[in-house]
């Protein structure tokens, strides 16, 4: 069994999310050709934690490497990115690789990243061992992002939210969710969630999009996403959760209206992209009512946060739109 990265609420706060006092926990040059390392995947693998993590080098290129460890919190990333063998088909063009994330489903670990296929598209991948990786056909046609396939088949089918965009540093975005029979044919595209208007939440108003994989609770899916709002300072990026019905999860139960983590540590406010703090991976403990919460920073560094499932669900119930 894997101890349970956790840290507890510093006296004197009463934050439902609060972050780790060492953070950022994955330095921008922790491995050789690193210039940033951010918005990466976790996940209980063997007797630790196995990760796939965005490392952009030093010639800015984008692409994910594995990474391993035994606590959770300190890692050991692969010098060399993850090379791709065929799965499900032959063509495993990409011009990057950026933002992954990962769930365990059934058999094997599945990866999904934002792929580089004449624009930002979903890429699949799958792993038993963080050590071959099989890649398979592109989930859409491009401009798509922030591909997050949810842990287990619904209705008989794999579900994965995604958030269509254009080209470029998309000024938009809703959530919308999609089905395979097969993974490798998509379907059935359903909206799931909208931006909000400005005067009723503005931090959630320019786009938003799914963060880590979906948690199964009590109350439905617990889905953290994030929100832009665009400043006078440029995009804004915070965190914010909701619940999703659990056989129909394209309809939204509760979702927040105060964000329930935004960019106020130095690390989170200063690096190549100023003021973001991006969720991509949550590991959970429903034993422990545990959450630990893994985000990029700034574009920059990687860190954590910590919760109560219970006191989550609680905030977001009692703090929906």
């Amino acid at each position: 069994m894997s101890k349970f990265p956790w840290q507890d609420r510093p006296e004197n706060s009463n934050d439902v999310l609060w972050r780790y006092d060492e953070n950022p926990i994955i330095d921008r040059y922790a491995i050789p050709t690193s210039n940033s390392i951010f918005n990466s995947a976790v996940v209980p693998f063997e007797d630790g934690y196995a990760g796939v993590f965005r490392c952009d080098n030093k010639a800015v290129q984008m692409n994910i490497f594995a990474g391993f460890s035994k606590d959770g919190i300190n890692w050991d990333i692969n010098h060399e990115p993850i090379q791709m063998k065929a799965g499900n088909t032959q063509m495993i063009d990409s011009d990057y690789k950026y933002d992954p994330r990962v769930t365990f489903i059934e058999d094997r670990y599945w990866v999904t990243w934002c792929n580089g296929y004449h624009g930002p598209t979903i890429g699949i991948a799958y792993t038993f061992d963080f050590k071959e990786f099989f890649q398979c056909e592109n989930a859409f046609l491009p401009f798509n992002r922030n591909g997050v396939l949810f842990p287990q088949k619904i209705n008989g089918k794999y579900a994965m939210l995604s958030r269509p965009s254009d080209n470029g540093h998309t000024p938009f975005g809703d959530i919308y969710i999609s089905y395979s029979p097969d993974m490798k044919y998509w379907g059935e595209h359903r909206c799931v969630m909208k931006v909000t208007p400005f005067e009723d939440s503005a931090w959630q108003c320019t786009k938003i999009g799914a963060g880590p994989v979906p948690i199964l609770t009590d109350e439905g899916w617990l889905l953290f996403y994030h929100g832009v709002i665009n400043t006078c300072n440029g995009f804004r990026y915070s965190v914010g959760a909701a619940i999703l019905d659990v056989n129909e999860p394209d309809k939204v139960k509760y979702r927040t209206q105060p964000y329930m983590l935004g960019p106020a540590e130095m690390y989170e406010m200063a690096g190549d992209v100023p003021n973001v703090v991006f969720p991509c991976a949550a590991l959970h403990s429903h034993e422990e009512n545990k959450l630990a919460l893994y985000y990029g920073a700034a574009d920059t560094v990687t860190a954590m946060a910590f919760g109560h499932l219970t006191e989550i669900i609680d905030f977001i119930k009692k703090n929906s739109l």
